[in-house]
């Protein structure tokens, strides 16, 4: 019998990328693009809804984007309009039945909705909608939120979308979609991204702008946090739909998880990778002959720390870019198997050297160990460990897939405790004041809960005490 192997996965997971476009002839295929170039933000299902004014059209599926969409399923999806949904589950179950867009038939049409975010209070609101009547098909929280619009008074759907999301609390950029109308939407703390763009007079909207240079469109502005964005032809109309808050934008977006070409929350991100490595060479300097990133995130963060530092950048590491699930189980004697398979180091680089490692976070320690060991067996005659962010302590609530508190090592272990496990001569991690500066946080505008354990919204301690416990 054959067993999958499941590699090791010791990273933060990226939430869900969403993408949006009306009134462009083959809108599916344009959607299919998008998420092709947003297929970073999830790579466990992807599905695209599209409408040609009379139905709406849907298909999604578990795996990558390119698994999914066949030529006869893009036939399929017709029409002038259409959203589309990668996921990494952050809540409810990875299945089917939490793939998205989730498209309904209710009081106020047939609908279609993609979410990026994490409810903080879904448990609460769900279990009073099923108390009323409400049958839920999914365990996922975006479920509440079509729930809550079908249950509203108002007449139309703007009204019902209003009720709806000023009844939650957490993290969404959400779009929906109906037979002749495209909404997109932004939570009022603006903790995940949501932008605009345009494509030859069409409207297009994306949880990233890389996505617009893909299909050549233009980058317009951010969609404001509280802002409800109405899309009918080629009119667009605005409203701020929820009371003003204080903007907690989610900092790890410029540490992690957006590509470098994208610009989110109004910053390139890879000059702010950049700008984190040169910090973190001035906070941690230590005498070194290599400066090599953990690929690929590290990357940007690696140059900027040579930069700074005068010492030379070399890619030491080769990522493998198409690796998976396995069907061979590896021998006891194939040390570190896993990590391995995705990195191999060049040994002409780092044999004899003293070598600076470079990553933008350690999560559970594990996967960083394997890879100091793999720098050391290819001869180094030194790794120092240097992270592009401060240690991180708590779990993330609001869209990103996080293990608890006690799966943290920063949360359970002092950096030199944390430097013991990993095996490296030092450690040092970029301090949260250097994080700030790095994205001209000046305003405290940026959400720093996994660093500080402090979160902004109500309800969710009580999740906080449950991790706790785990």
């Amino acid at each position: 019998m054959k067993h999958t192997f499941q590699l090791p996965d010791d990273h933060f997971h990226d939430e869900c990328g969403v993408f949006g476009i009306f009134g462009r002839i083959e809108a599916a295929k344009l959607a299919y693009l998008g998420l092709y170039a947003l297929q970073h933000r999830g790579q466990e299902s992807a599905g695209i809804a599209s409408t040609d004014g009379a139905t709406l059209h849907v298909h999604k599926g578990m795996g990558l984007v390119q698994e999914i969409f066949n030529p006869e399923a893009m036939l399929r999806l017709q029409g002038a309009a259409a959203i589309g949904h990668t996921r990494y589950s952050t809540a409810g179950d990875t299945s089917m039945m939490n793939a998205q867009p989730v498209v309904i038939d209710c009081n106020k049409g047939k609908l279609a909705v993609a979410h990026n975010g994490n409810l903080t209070n879904a448990g609460e609101l769900r279990r009073k909608l099923e108390h009323r009547g409400s049958i839920f098909q999914t365990t996922s929280d975006t479920e509440v939120i079509v729930h809550l619009v079908a249950r509203s008074n108002a007449r139309h759907l703007t009204g019902a979308l209003v009720d709806a999301l000023n009844q939650v609390e957490g993290a969404y950029s959400l779009l929906v979609l109906t037979q002749n109308e495209l909404y997109a939407l932004r939570d009022p703390r603006g903790f995940r991204p949501l932008n605009l763009g345009r494509l030859d007079g069409n409207w297009v909207v994306a949880s990233e702008t890389c996505a617009f240079d893909l299909i050549d469109a233009e980058y317009v502005r951010e969609i404001e946090p509280g802002e409800m964005v109405k899309i009918t032809g080629n009119e667009i109309s605005s409203i701020h739909f929820a009371p003003e808050k204080p903007h907690q934008y989610c900092i790890f977006e410029h540490v992690y998880f957006s590509r470098p070409d994208s610009i989110i929350f109004g910053r390139q991100v890879n000059e702010s990778r950049e700008r984190l490595g040169r910090l973190l060479a001035r906070e941690h300097p230590v005498s070194a002959d290599v400066v090599v990133p953990v690929p690929d995130s590290g990357v940007p963060a690696a140059v900027g720390y040579a930069a700074e530092s005068g010492i030379a950048f070399r890619m030491g590491l080769i990522r493998n870019h198409y690796v998976g699930r396995t069907f061979i189980e590896p021998e006891q004697s194939i040390r570190d198997f896993g990590v391995r398979l995705k990195l191999n180091t060049v040994r002409r680089m780092i044999e004899g050297q003293r070598v600076i490692l470079v990553d933008d976070s350690i999560v559970r320690g594990t996967t960083s160990r394997k890879i100091v060991r793999m720098v050391r067996d290819a001869g180094a005659a030194e790794v120092h460990v240097r992270i592009s962010c401060p240690p991180t302590i708590s779990p993330c609530f609001y869209g990103v897939d996080t293990p608890t508190r006690n799966e943290l090592i920063a949360a359970n272990h002092s950096v030199e405790e944390i430097r013991q496990f990993l095996e490296a001569d030092s450690l040092g991690y970029l301090s949260l004041a250097s994080l700030r500066e790095a994205v001209e946080d000046n305003e405290g505008k940026f959400c720093t809960s996994c660093y500080t354990g402090s979160y902004p919204t109500e309800l969710v301690q009580l999740e906080v005490e449950a991790h706790r416990g785990s």
